[in-house]
């Protein structure tokens, strides 16, 4: 079947998922492409619509074990006709545990026609230098199989007539879903003497929770511990200080240091 149009949606606070989803881009090959970030709490206000002549690539991190509750009611209310789409999930080399059946579930229910799925590593937020937990990924060779997803998936649409005669997939997971969706609520995040009130932080917050009069003020209840004010901060003005986040960084930095590599379904 001929598609008009690539649409690239993602959730990306620190940028992994957007760069996994843009690999597979590359490997799909298609001559125009556009790309939705919904990271930031503005972009979120603008709803999609698509078509069964579009190709839907949706990429979001899991937290938790789940799609992140912050883009629920965006993912919720997209429009699709039959819209061929792929699914893919961003991990910190933990589990993805349910969150790759969720999101296909999610977009099915919008009218998404999911023939293909994916589960990528990227480093975790919680990854420091002192705890790093996939450090530096994805990496060169989770672009690779990000571009042979892509040419999969090519190649997929190329032997369907329509969107209704694409072979749908099995993805694995629960139902109801594990995890949790009621993210820690806690001080976790420590600003030095280098912090000059730039206010980028506030900036790159998908969840408006910094002050951006004054930076060192956190919302705890809208964070998201996403922790893209640390990694984005121009001058490492920021740090996970001593706090339970401390702590599962490294227990995650002991437990998973064992490299996972991506799983496609298709």
């Amino acid at each position: 079947m001929k598609i008009d149009k690539l649409k690239l949606v993602c959730f990306s606070p620190t940028g992994t998922t957007k760069t996994v989803i843009q690999g597979i881009a590359r490997g799909i090959n298609h001559t125009s492409h556009e790309i939705i970030d919904i990271t930031s709490p503005l972009s979120r206000q603008t709803m999609l619509n698509t078509s069964a002549n579009d190709l839907l690539v949706v990429g979001v991190p899991v937290y938790m074990g789940r799609v992140p509750a912050i883009t629920g009611e965006w993912l919720s209310r997209i429009s699709a006709n039959s819209t061929p789409t792929v699914c893919v999930v961003v991990y910190g080399n933990r589990v993805f545990d349910d969150a790759l059946l969720e999101l296909t579930n999610i977009l099915t229910k919008q009218g998404c026609k999911t023939f293909a799925g994916a589960a990528f590593i990227g480093e975790h937020s919680f990854s420091s230098t002192v705890t790093p937990i996939a450090e530096s990924r994805p990496d060169s060779m989770d672009f690779y199989h990000a571009e042979q997803f892509g040419k999969r998936i090519s190649e997929k649409l190329q032997m369907a007539s329509s969107p209704n005669s694409i072979a749908g997939i099995d993805v694995p997971g629960n139902y109801p879903y594990g995890g949790v969706t009621q993210l820690w609520s806690i001080d976790f995040i420590g600003v030095n003497s280098e912090c000059n009130q730039c206010g980028i932080c506030a900036e790159v917050c998908p969840a408006n929770a910094i002050d951006s009069a004054n930076s060192r003020i956190i919302d705890k209840e809208k964070c998201i511990t996403c922790c893209a004010c640390i990694k984005k901060c121009p001058r490492g003005a920021r740090f996970i200080k001593d706090s339970p986040v401390k702590e599962a960084a490294a227990r995650l930095n002991r437990l998973y240091s064992e490299r996972k590599e991506p799983i496609v379904f298709i």
